[in-house]
């Protein structure tokens, strides 16, 4: 399924994570295991892995947490492990930073089929928001600059600064500030961006940022992903809601004021 590929299984239950690695390794990657949250963070600090694999319930840091340091670490997958089965922990585990949550028990076909699903989901928005930053190919980068409207004129606080998408560096910039985003945070906005002024529902950004069946049983998983996606825009563009909720349909990317 992958080369050259590393992981890292953080299980402090020995026959979960054998088993884990265990599927890992057969399916090409080289694997790394932690037995805690201290140990993971130094491996993952090391390894720089493309996927980790998570168990929240840890005998040292709680895995919240953990998942929360990885995201200041490194943007690669992470695969939330959990016994924990209540709808608010999944909503957490996502919320900070978890890319997928799967309840165990669970079988090693549904981790199998999960991680191929999220190594082949497009990360990507890079082309549609190449084709609606003709202004500059070249950078691959995507400028949504107010519109030169006289109230924003008149009045500098109600106008926008420009928000900038790199896809090449996955980067935002929000009044020339980078803003740090989750992997799929980053998605959310690309995808919302290359269609601006467009509504967009939540079933169709789960097959396009999350391209699986395989996802939480509601779409509320998008409204907890947007809801910080916002807060951190919001914190370099006071005064300017970029992406708008459309009661009962889906959500709007406002690229401008007015």
């Amino acid at each position: 399924m992958v080369n050259n590929r590393t992981a890292v299984v953080v299980e402090d239950d020995g026959d979960v994570g054998d088993l884990i690695s265990g599927l890992l390794v057969q399916v090409g990657f080289e694997v790394h295991v932690a037995r805690t949250g201290v140990e993971a963070l130094a491996v993952v600090r090391d390894v720089r892995p493309d996927l980790v694999t998570l168990d929240m319930s840890l005998p040292d840091i709680d895995g919240v947490e953990v998942c929360r340091q990885i995201r200041l670490l490194t943007d690669c997958y992470v695969i939330v492990v959990s016994a924990r089965n209540a709808e608010v922990d999944r909503l957490v585990g996502l919320e900070v930073g978890a890319d997928d949550y799967l309840v165990k028990p669970f079988s090693m076909r549904e981790l199998q089929a999960r991680v191929a699903v999220l190594f082949r989901r497009p990360r990507a928005t890079a082309e549609p928001v190449q084709a609606y930053a003709e202004s500059a190919p070249a950078a691959r980068r995507l400028t949504l600059a107010p519109r030169p409207t006289a109230t924003a004129t008149a009045d500098p606080e109600l106008g926008c600064d420009d928000l900038e998408l790199n896809p090449d560096a996955r980067e935002v910039r929000v009044r020339g500030r980078e803003v740090d985003l989750t992997r799929t945070e980053f998605d959310l906005l690309a995808h919302l961006a290359s269609k601006p002024g467009v509504v967009v529902g939540r079933e169709d950004l789960l097959k396009a940022v999350w391209a699986t069946e395989f996802v939480p049983d509601s779409t509320h998983v998008v409204d907890v992903h947007l809801a910080n996606l916002r807060r951190k825009l919001r914190r370099g563009a006071v005064d300017h809601e970029w992406i708008r909720t459309i009661r009962g349909v889906g959500f709007r990317f406002d690229p401008c004021c007015g």
